[in-house]
C-alpha cells in the first residue's frame, strides 16, 4: 500500500514522477501527489482519486523542477481528501511517507507545546512539522531531517524535499521497503523496483533503520547508531519489473492465464532433470531434526499455509500449527525445540508477517519464507528463503502467485515426507510426475472460462454466497470466498462442509447460491452428504467437480463446472482456478474495479 518516488535528474521532474507512481497504482490508493523544487521554491499538487485527476491538475497548473517527490496515498488516518494527501508540508520541508507514525499524538503534543498546530487529520503532517521545527532551530536540511527521523515511533518509509535544495533528498526507513536508484548524474528513491525500472537497474535496498542523503552524485547511508555504513549496489532484472497487461483487459485475467508457465518456472527450479529429486537452495533443511512447523501468513497465504498443513500431517507426519500473522505474536506463543517457523508473503514486505518473523528469531531453530520478492525484507530476514517464482503480480487479488506458493509448499512437504522415511522412491517419482504434469493439466483447466462466465452473471445477482470443502479443499472454498468478497463485493462465507450442520446451515434458502468444491478424492461422499442436506432444504448448489464426480452427484444441482481429473493430492492447487474465475467474471458482470478493489492495497506495509 502507498508508494513513494523520488527524483534528483536531469529532466523535468513531474512527468517522471506521475508514470512512476502510475506503475505503482497496483499497490492500491485513494489519492495522489508531488512536490518539486524549482529555483530554490518548492511547491506541490495534490489530487483525490485515480492519477488521471493529478494528471489533470497537472494540466492547467503545472510544475516545474528537476527534482521532486511524489507518493500514492491509501488512507490510514484521515479520509481521503486533498489535505490529507501527500506529500504534506510545512514551511520550507515536504514530506512522501508509507506505513503509521505510532507516537504522533505525543509528537503532536510536544509541537503545541512550542506553539506549532497542524491542519490535517495524519499522522505524517507531524514529520514534517518536526522537520521544520529543527529547520527553525538553526539546523541544516540533514540534521534537522536526522533529528526528525530519530524522535520516531512506528514503521515508516520516508523521504524529505527542502526549499532551496535542489540537489538533495533525505530518506529513511523502518519497517517498510525502500530503494535508492542509480543513475548517471541522477539519483532516485522509489519503494519498489517497479517504480524505478524505467529510471535505472541499478539498486541499493536501505536496511532495517537506515537513513541516507542522496545526490544526484553521491549517497551516503547511516544506520540507526549513526554510523556510515555501505549497502551493496545491485543490478535488478529490468525483464520482471515490466508491467504489461499483454493483451488482457485487465492484470488478474493475465495472471490467471499465466500460471502454468510459471507454475512450470517454479517446478524446473525446484525438482532435477529427471523428476527424481527435489532440490532446496543451500543451506537447506533438515527435517530429520525438525519437531514442528509453525506457518504464519496473511489473506491469500494464509490459506496457502492452511493447504500445506495437511500436506505437511499427511505426508510427512509433521505436526503444523498456523496463524494469521496480525495475531500471532500477542499470543507470546511458546517456542519448542525443534521448532521451524515458516512464513509466506507475495511482496515479503507484509507487515504483520514481518513482525511476526522478527518475533520467532532466537526462538525458532530455522525461519523459512515462502516469497515472490527475493530482496523482500522478509527473504532477507530469513535463514532459508524459498522463491515461488510467479513473476511480478500486480493484480491486487493474488492469483498466480497463490498457485505458487502451494506449488513450492507441495514440494516442500514432500521432501520432508522423503527425509522423514514416510514415502519411498517410487510414490515420491509418482508425485513429482504428477506435479510435472500439473501445467498442463492447468492449462485444461483454463478451458472451463465461458462455463465459469455464464455461471458468474447470474452469481453477480447474489448477496450473500457460500462456499462448502472438505479437507484440503476447506482452505480452497476459504479462498473462493475471499476472492468473490475482494474483487465484486458479494458477501461470501465458507465453511468446512461437515460444519454447516452445526449452524451455518441456517443461511441457506433459495435466494444463497452454495458453491461446492468436491473433487472425486476420499472425502467425496461426505461432502455430497453435505450437498445433499443443502438441496433438501432449497439450497442452489454450483457443483465444482471432476467427471467421475459428477457422473455420481450431478442430479439435481443448480450447475456443475467440470475439472480436469487430477492426483487428490494435486486438487487444491487446480481447483484455485475455478476459484479465480468465478470472483473475476463475477465482478466484471458487477462493473467493479478488479485490478485495483476499493479500500485494498496490494502489499499491506501497515499493521
Amino acid at each position: 500500500m502507498c508508494g513513494i518516488i523520488g527524483v534528483l535528474g536531469r529532466h523535468e521532474a513531474a512527468p517522471i514522477l506521475v508514470e512512476a507512481l502510475k506503475r505503482l497504482e497496483y499497490r492500491g490508493y485513494d489519492s495522489a501527489g508531488i512536490a518539486t523544487v524549482n529555483n530554490g521554491h518548492l511547491d506541490r499538487r495534490r489530487a483525490v482519486g485515480k492519477l488521471v485527476n493529478l494528471q489533470d491538475l497537472l494540466v492547467h497548473d503545472p510544475l516545474a523542477g528537476k527534482s521532486g517527490i511524489g507518493h500514492t496515498r491509501w488512507a490510514t488516518h484521515g479520509v481521503p481528501n486533498v489535505g490529507n494527501a501527500h506529500p504534506h508540508r510545512a514551511g520550507g520541508v515536504a514530506v512522501v511517507h508509507n506505513g503509521i507514525i505510532e507516537n504522533f499524538r505525543e509528537l503532536r503534543a510536544f509541537l503545541a507545546d512550542q506553539g506549532i498546530g497542524y491542519e490535517t487529520d495524519t499522522d505524517t503532517e507531524t514529520v514534517a512539522l518536526l522537520a521544520q521545527y529543527f529547520l527553525d532551530q538553526d539546523m541544516t536540511p540533514q540534521d534537522a531531517a536526522a533529528a526528525t527521523i530519530a524522535k520516531l515511533e512506528g514503521a515508516y518509509a520516508l523521504c524529505f524535499l527542502f526549499d532551496g535544495q535542489e540537489d538533495l533528498l533525505v530518506a529513511a526507513r523502518k519497517g517498510s521497503p525502500l530503494a535508492i536508484g542509480h543513475g548517471q548524474d541522477e539519483m532516485f528513491v522509489g519503494s519498489d523496483a517497479i517504480a524505478l525500472a524505467p529510471m535505472t537497474d541499478k539498486l541499493t535496498y536501505l536496511e532495517e533503520g537506515d537513513w541516507a542523503v542522496i545526490t544526484r552524485t553521491t549517497l551516503e547511508i547511516r544506520d540507526t547508531t549513526g554510523k556510515t555504513v555501505a549497502r551493496p549496489v545491485k543490478t535488478i532484472q529490468i525483464d520482471t519489473a515490466r508491467v504489461d497487461k499483454g493483451g488482457y483487459k485487465h492484470f488478474m485475467a493475465k495472471e490467471i492465464a499465466e500460471q502454468p508457465t510459471v507454475l512450470q518456472g517454479a517446478l524446473a527450479h525446484y525438482i532435477n532433470a529427471d523428476a527424481t529429486a527435489i532440490t532446496l537452495p543451500e543451506p537447506g533443511l533438515d527435517f530429520t531434526q525438525v519437531e514442528r512447523l509453525t506457518l504464519v501468513a496473511c489473506g491469500t497465504a494464509f490459506y496457502a499455509c492452511m493447504v500445506a498443513k495437511y500436506w505437511f500431517e499427511q505426508i510427512a507426519g509433521l505436526p503444523v500449527e498456523v496463524d494469521v500473522a496480525s495475531e500471532f505474536r500477542y499470543r507470546e506463543p511458546p517456542v519448542t525445540a525443534g521448532t521451524v517457523a515458516l512464513f509466506v508473503s507475495q511482496s515479503g514486505e507484509t507487515a504483520d508477517t514481518l513482525a511476526a518473523l522478527r518475533y520467532m528469531a532466537g526462538k525458532a531453530d530455522m525461519i523459512v519464507s515462502v516469497v515472490n520478492v527475493p530482496e523482500s525484507s522478509i527473504a532477507r530476514e530469513s535463514d532459508l528463503p524459498l522463491p515461488i517464482l510467479a513473476g511480478t503480480e500486480i493484480g491486487v487479488a493474488s492469483t498466480k502467485a497463490f498457485t505458487c506458493q502451494l506449488t513450492t509448499l507441495a514440494l516442500l512437504a514432500l521432501k520432508a515426507a522423503e527425509v522423514r522415511g514416510r514415502i519411498t522412491p517410487a510414490e515420491l517419482a509418482e508425485k513429482l510426475g504428477a506435479l510435472r504434469g500439473l501445467p498442463g493439466v492447468m492449462n485444461l483447466a483454463l478451458g472451463i472460462e465461458d462455463k465459469t462466465r455464464d455461471v458468474a452473471r447470474k452469481l453477480a445477482e447474489a448477496r450473500d454466497i457460500l462456499f462448502l470443502g472438505r479437507g484440503a479443499m476447506y482452505p480452497l472454498a476459504m479462498e473462493g470466498a475471499l476472492k468473490l468478497k475482494e474483487i465484486s463485493y458479494i458477501h461470501a462465507e465458507a465453511y468446512a462442509s461437515g460444519e454447516l450442520k452445526h449452524g451455518p446451515i441456517a443461511l441457506v434458502d433459495k435466494h444463497v447460491p452454495v458453491i461446492v468444491m468436491a473433487p472425486r478424492d476420499a472425502l467425496f461422499d461426505k461432502t455430497i452428504s453435505n450437498m445433499q442436506e443443502v438441496m433438501a432444504r432449497g439450497g442452489k448448489v454450483l457443483l465444482i467437480t471432476d467427471e467421475k464426480g459428477a457422473a455420481e452427484a450431478s442430479a439435481g444441482v443448480w450447475d456443475t463446472i467440470l475439472m480436469p481429473q487430477i492426483d487428490p493430492f494435486l486438487a487444491p492447487i487446480l481447483y484455485a482456478i475455478p476459484a479465480q474465475l468465478l470472483a473475476y467474471y463475477t465482478a466484471i458482470a458487477k462493473g467493479t474495479d478488479v485490478d485495483q478493489p476499493r479500500n485494498l492495497a496490494k502489499s499491506v506495509t501497515v499493521e
